[in-house]
């Protein structure tokens, strides 16, 4: 059974950065797209970043250009490097592996613990 473990969240001020990690578990991410998702005070959650196997990658647009998904194959990790950060992308961040149909990513693990993500304007 996949499993995530997400890590690297914090609390920054505006224009500062950081570095999510996810750990995946039970499956090779050689084989596997993976995503970040967000879920933010109040409000439903959403995809941020996805990045398929071949290294395509996707983002939300209110990230692009700030946001930089990639994966490390032989340590069966992603990240997400957050740069710019602003006061809306507080959040609490997941990590999913899925696959890519299309255009559309589709996660298709667990949801993890999350990590939370505070942004001070």
């Amino acid at each position: 059974q996949v499993q995530v473990a997400e890590s690297g969240g914090g609390s920054v001020q505006a224009g500062e950065s950081l570095t999510l990690s996810c750990g995946i578990s039970g499956s090779a991410f050689s084989a596997n797209a993976a995503g970040w998702y967000r879920q933010p005070p109040g409000r439903q959650r959403e995809l941020v970043s996805a990045i398929s196997v071949t290294g395509r990658t996707m983002y939300l647009d209110s990230v692009k250009g700030r946001f930089t998904i990639s994966g490390d194959k032989a340590k069966d990790t992603v990240y997400m490097q957050m740069n710019s950060l602003k006061h809306g992308d507080t959040a609490v961040y997941y990590c999913t592996v899925g696959c890519f149909q299309g255009a559309t990513y589709y996660p298709n693990s667990r949801w993890g613990q999350g990590t939370q993500v505070t942004v001070s304007s």
